[in-house]
């Protein structure tokens, strides 16, 4: 599969990821930045999309207590604000293999755990299972990607990672928590944390 099929493969809305006011410069479809890019707004598109729907259906009451449920929002929303600003540290920076690669890391790891809360509202179906389960695979692709040995760099690694990907998407679609083609809602950045710059060593 070409690095260009792979890349629209990932095309899912980018609505939902607020990113800096100043438009980032065209990225040419076959460098390693393109798809450490797509890969790290579409993790980051899931993540606000499961939030959301969290958020739309936390009166269900599929998990015991008020305060579980505001939890499992809580953390659903703090995924999806690290995701986002790992999108916008990405845009706002140069673009460098490895640092783009950790980018698209830690929007998959953010993922995981919006996935993780998603599961967590909807208890123990299959559909709910299988997304988190696909969004952990493709965490650990992502995590393999950018590892020491790859530094965002290896191609077989990077493809495999952008598979893992367009799975978690439809995973995320299966169970619902996401809906083909519709923006997801948007999600402010807020303060890049300290630690948010550390992990991404920028």
């Amino acid at each position: 599969m070409s690095e260009r099929d792979r890349h629209e493969q990932l095309g899912i809305s980018q609505a939902g990821v607020t990113e800096p006011s100043e438009e980032p410069e065209a990225i040419p479809e076959e460098t390693p930045r393109a798809g450490h890019a797509a890969r790290t707004r579409s993790a980051a598109s899931r993540a606000a999309a499961t939030c959301h729907y969290i958020e739309q259906h936390s009166s269900d009451g599929k998990h015991e207590g008020e305060a579980a449920g505001k939890e499992i929002a809580w953390k659903a929303a703090y995924a999806a604000r690290v995701s986002a600003q790992s999108v916008a540290v990405l845009s706002a920076s140069t673009p460098v293999p490895a640092a783009d690669s950790r980018c698209a890391r830690n929007a998959a790891a953010s993922a995981a755990q919006a996935a993780q809360m998603g599961q967590l509202h909807d208890g123990a179906g299959e559909l709910a299972v299988a997304a988190y389960q696909a969004a952990l695979k493709a965490s650990r692709a992502a995590a393999e990607a950018a590892g020491t040995g790859a530094l965002g760099e290896d191609e077989t690694l990077n493809a495999k990672a952008d598979e893992a990907e367009a799975a978690a998407v439809a995973a995320a679609e299966e169970a619902g928590w996401m809906q083909p083609g519709q923006p997801v809602p948007q999600v402010s950045t807020g303060i890049r944390s300290p630690e948010l710059m550390s992990m991404l060593h920028l």
